[in-house]
């Protein structure tokens, strides 16, 4: 928590600026630009710790990632609305490995055909691995709840292509 460069997560929607409550930061490899939301960002230096972290999930799942981006939820209020990853900076099917810490919550799936909805609780030090075609496929979101007033972090490794 107090070793990287959190900020206001930001949004163009309907062509108006909305700066969230929510904290992100962005690292990498290199500078790499990431858009979402109509607003770019540009990946920071690995910290030590993140790069340890990094290591582990790589070491855990096999995959190859060259950036994360780093969620900080202050406490239930705080979640993220259906979508899926699709952007253009990300390699096409490729794996999204997510570390949870802090408060366990509740994270959803919907299939974008049938609607069908699969719920599940990520846990302190969990690794959720989302590949493939899930982001064709399925939506996902992390939904408000009034069962925690605890932070959460969550680290979504990635892999940017140029």
């Amino acid at each position: 928590m107090e070793t990287l460069e959190w900020r206001n997560d930001e949004a163009i929607i309907f062509g108006k600026k909305i700066i969230t409550k929510r904290k992100v930061a962005w690292y990498g490899n290199e500078p790499f630009e990431y858009t979402y939301s109509n607003i770019s960002k540009y990946a920071l230096p690995w910290t030590k710790e993140l790069l340890e972290l990094l290591q582990i999930t790589q070491q855990k799942t096999g995959e190859i990632f060259n950036s994360c981006l780093v969620n900080l939820y202050h406490d239930g209020s705080e979640g993220m609305a259906w979508h899926s990853d699709g952007e253009k900076d990300l390699k096409k099917d490729g794996a999204i490995g997510s570390l949870s810490f802090g408060a366990e919550r509740k994270f959803a799936f919907k299939h974008k055909q049938s609607k069908e909805t699969i719920s599940i609780v990520l846990e302190h030090g969990s690794l959720l691995m989302m590949k493939d075609t899930t982001q064709t496929n399925w939506l996902h979101r992390l939904p408000p709840t009034k069962r925690t007033n605890k932070p959460r972090i969550n680290l979504t490794f990635r892999t940017i292509v140029r």
